[in-house]
């Protein structure tokens, strides 16, 4: 019953609305007067013979046998309703998981305020750390210009050497040859490995020579040593 009369009372408000439609021909202030007048009458109650479903019913739906539905008619009704109160609160698992709920999406203050004092803590540690990384790293830098400027005199020495060891080559492959000589070609490859070989056996033989020399020194004695030193 109380479903229909609201049917009926949103027919008649949709009739209302249609009537003051913008393509009426009313001046804009009778507009506003007829929207202010609608003062619909407040919803009666049957609380002498409330709708109460049957839940033993097939017919009865499925949503007006819930707890959800018992609380409806409840706070509508009251104890006209039939229902206990006491079966409107929840049971102990709901009641954990309600409070668990709102401990996980409406966490107290005092939880908020320790949150955020341990994103505020990690965001400082992280801070230090980062700021610890670059004084270490501007420490270092010094040292790593000094390395950086090394290497590339060493490189820079390197490659004149290479140059000139190569103007060189070339040189010796056109005296030899009697005519310039393509430094991709197979003579002047062949040629550079001699010439390596050589100074390789060049410097072989001198280490040795320079060894044989230590070793045919004559080994002063300590006693001797010390009286000339006097």
């Amino acid at each position: 019953m109380a479903l229909s009369m609201l049917c009926r009372r949103t027919r008649a408000l949709n009739r209302t609305l249609n009537g003051i439609s913008p393509s009426n021909t009313l001046p804009p202030a009778h507009f506003l007067l007829q929207t202010a007048s609608y003062n619909p009458r407040p919803l009666k109650l049957n609380l002498r013979d409330p709708y109460i479903p049957d839940k033993t019913s097939e017919r009865t739906p499925e949503w007006q046998k819930t707890a959800k539905y018992d609380a409806k008619l409840f706070g509508r009704y009251g104890s006209a309703s039939g229902i206990a109160p006491s079966s409107l609160w929840p049971s102990h698992d709901r009641l954990q998981k309600i409070i668990a709920d709102e401990r996980e999406w409406q966490p107290s203050l005092e939880a908020m305020r320790k949150k955020l004092d341990a994103r505020e803590k990690e965001e400082t540690e992280k801070r230090l750390a980062r700021e610890k990384v670059i004084a270490a790293n501007m420490a270092k830098m010094p040292k790593m210009v000094a390395e950086w400027r090394r290497e590339k005199r060493e490189a820079k020495k390197k490659q004149a050497e290479e140059k000139a060891r190569r103007s060189r080559l070339l040189v010796e492959a056109r005296e030899r040859f009697g005519y310039t000589v393509d430094p991709r070609s197979t003579k002047f490859l062949e040629m550079v490995a001699e010439i390596e070989k050589e100074e390789k056996k060049k410097k072989k033989l001198m280490k040795r020579k320079l060894r044989e020399e230590q070793a045919a020194a004559p080994a002063t004695p300590p006693a001797a040593a010390a009286a000339s030193s006097s």
